[in-house]
């Protein structure tokens, strides 16, 4: 059994700490450490964890709960024309190797989706990496969010082994939480009719591509032409709409022009 719920005590933010590093391989200049998932609650951000209930306790004395991925975000707020509005930064989502492809990381962002709006925070924000096909599938077409930046090298140099020695670009999805796009795609019903002007691929291949020494410089030749489809795409007012997958698994940004309705 698999229990979402807010990461309590040392020990359960210490885990947190210990499964960025299992899933990134991150150095100690890229680890958030312990304190600041700590700060991060304490001023109104989100620590949330999926727990295994079933895992044995290395004791014999039965089942203990186990951290098996976890959601880190923090406060910010929106200024500019009109009145400051509150908003959510999810800053890491992570889930153990063997707990992947099981809908997990959807629980965790329906969680964290859920404890906003109880606050009245009607928007969360995330960056992604616009070559990992399962994150874009799951942000953009599993839960409805929009994208219409794109930021160049956003963190500098990673130590994060799936970042493959490329320039950190992330997109930025913008999740409205209570719109009628959002609630649509969450409660299965069929979208309305969505004019795609552009398709930005993405081959299946580039995980591939990014591991291998020999063969990095293609996923970085797929970046490059990539992010200069998207900088110009956005210059034109265009927006990531969905995301489709083919059936060799090679992904596809679908871009078009947002309504007023799917930004309310």
């Amino acid at each position: 059994m698999i229990a979402i719920r807010a990461c309590t005590g040392f020990d359960e933010l210490e885990a947190c700490v210990q499964l960025q590093i299992e899933t990134w391989g991150y150095d100690a200049n890229d680890v958030v450490p312990r304190k600041s998932f700590l700060v991060a609650q304490k001023i109104g951000g989100q620590v949330i964890g999926a727990f295994d209930n079933e895992i044995p306790d290395a004791s014999g004395g039965g089942a203990a709960e186990s951290l098996v991925g976890f959601a880190l975000s923090l406060p910010g707020m929106k200024t500019g024309s009109g009145e400051p509005k509150a908003y959510m930064h999810s800053h890491m989502l992570a889930v153990k190797e063997q707990y992947r492809n099981c809908g997990l990381g959807k629980q965790l962002k329906l969680e964290q989706r859920r404890e906003a709006l109880a606050r009245g925070i009607r928007l969360m924000e995330w960056t992604f990496d616009p070559l990992e096909i399962k994150n874009a599938f799951m942000n953009i077409h599993r839960l409805g969010a929009t994208v219409c930046c794109y930021r160049e090298d956003f963190y500098g140099l990673s130590s994060s082994r799936l970042q493959g020695g490329l320039p950190t670009d992330r997109l930025l999805a913008e999740w409205r939480l209570d719109s009628p796009r959002v609630l649509g795609i969450l409660e299965g019903r069929t979208a309305g009719k969505q004019v795609i002007e552009e398709r930005i691929l993405v081959p299946a291949s580039i995980y591939e591509w990014k591991a291998s020494h020999a063969n990095r410089e293609r996923a970085l030749t797929v970046q490059l032409e990539n992010r200069r489809k998207f900088q110009q795409a956005f210059f034109q007012g265009l927006a990531v709409l969905d995301f489709s997958l083919d059936a060799e698994g090679n992904g596809a940004f679908e871009l078009g022009s947002l309504t007023q309705a799917e930004l309310d």
